[in-house]
């Protein structure tokens, strides 16, 4: 093993060993060079005259770049976006991601957690994340409506055994958390460590859980921890923010979940895309939140370096551009109000749309699951096959 990554697991170990045992094969293996991306932070922080270390090219003083590209981008020196971002993603965006969380999330006042470090988006946060984290055949649970790029990133990229729970109860009146405590506890009896995924609002149905629906989720995770099982609770955040009635939960579940044992690792999975509407940007985020007696601050930096790592070893870093395109609008004094303005107009459609599924002329040909957040919706069909709907629709 090389004595870096060996250097990183014993500061995870000694903050909290079971955080560690959850580690998947590469997870302990993963570590940030010490070579040229390092050398290179040095140099830009101390080397102001001249900087001999990265490998791009410059002229007249700054980074060198085709006047058919930088002329499209009239606000940004080239300097912002042409140059490669650091694998961890750029300083003062991780920092005003992180005070967002923080913001949007009250559960954590006075809670540890990482610095954001920066992904191609949430689906590289998910593929990422599973490096880290996952070996096959590690038992991961689901609920049986699920994104289906799931068993591209998690099962045939990595070969865990996905596992099924109903996603909700048969009166489709609220999440089936009976299923879920019932998953719980068959896996945890015969696996050490098991990893769940909670996609609030929640891909596809349009779902998020209620307070109450929350604290139930906390307490079968709790106490299955309690009884010596490791617990990975990873939150898919990609709509995070798109709560459009009262009883939707508008915290993330990572919030409630973090710090409260020490058998439970939390991880944030989120981004741009959908939050800021940008979804040719490719940036996400990965966060973490792990309990210990001492050296949490250390340990989350080293699994900063691990996920950094992962990023370095598959695709280098996120898009600079995009990640300074972002940091700016996040600056911008007019930021919160252009998206709470393009929240109004999905919550309306949202609303409007949920008011007319409700219609009583509808009740033969259907059932709504429901629906209170994000992007989706779904019904149960009664009689037609719903492939056969979709293609007559087309």
């Amino acid at each position: 093993m090389n004595p870096i990554a060996d250097e990183l697991n014993q500061t995870i170990e000694s903050a909290n060993p079971h955080v560690y045992e959850m580690l998947s094969d590469m997870g302990k293996t993963l570590f940030f060079p010490k070579g040229i991306l390092s050398q290179s932070a040095e140099a830009k922080q101390k080397a102001h005259r001249i900087n001999a270390t990265i490998g791009i090219a410059k002229q007249a003083g700054q980074v060198m770049g085709l006047e058919s590209i930088t002329s499209k981008i009239k606000d940004l020196p080239p300097d912002e976006y042409l140059p490669y971002a650091p694998s961890f993603g750029k300083p003062e965006l991780r920092e005003r991601w992180k005070q967002e969380i923080q913001r949007k999330n009250p559960a954590l006042q006075g809670k540890d957690i990482s610095l954001p470090v920066v992904t191609c988006g949430v689906t590289h946060s998910i593929s990422t994340f599973a490096d880290v984290w996952i070996d096959p055949g590690d038992p991961v649970l689901l609920p049986d409506m699920m994104w289906g790029n799931y068993n591209m990133s998690l099962n045939v990229r990595k070969g865990a055994d996905i596992q099924h729970y109903q996603t909700f109860n048969p009166e489709l009146s609220a999440l089936d958390l009976d299923s879920l405590e019932k998953s719980v506890r068959e896996f945890s009896a015969v696996h050490q460590k098991i990893v769940l995924i909670f996609n609030f609002p929640h891909n596809p149905s349009g779902y998020s859980a209620t307070q109450a629906e929350a604290a139930r989720i906390i307490d079968i995770l709790t106490r299955a921890a309690d009884k010596g099982t490791n617990i990975i609770a990873a939150c898919d955040d990609a709509y995070f923010g798109l709560f459009y009635e009262n009883e939707a939960m508008k915290e993330s579940l990572f919030a409630k979940l973090s710090g409260i044992h020490k058998r439970i690792l939390a991880v944030k999975l989120d981004g741009a895309t959908k939050e800021d509407f940008v979804w040719g940007f490719r940036v996400g985020f990965i966060t973490y939140a792990i309990t210990g007696e001492h050296g949490a601050e250390a340990a989350h930096q080293a699994l900063e370096k691990k996920t950094a790592g992962a990023i370095r070893g598959a695709v280098s870093n996120a898009s600079h551009l995009s990640q300074s395109l972002l940091l700016q609008a996040m600056k911008s004094d007019t930021y919160s109000k252009e998206k709470e303005e393009k929240f109004q107009i999905l919550k309306s459609r949202a609303l409007k749309v949920k008011a007319v599924l409700q219609q009583v002329r509808f009740q033969e040909a259907w059932d709504v699951y429901p629906f209170n957040s994000g992007y989706f919706m779904c019904i149960r069909l009664k009689e037609t096959d719903a492939e056969e709907l979709r293609v007559h629709l087309l």
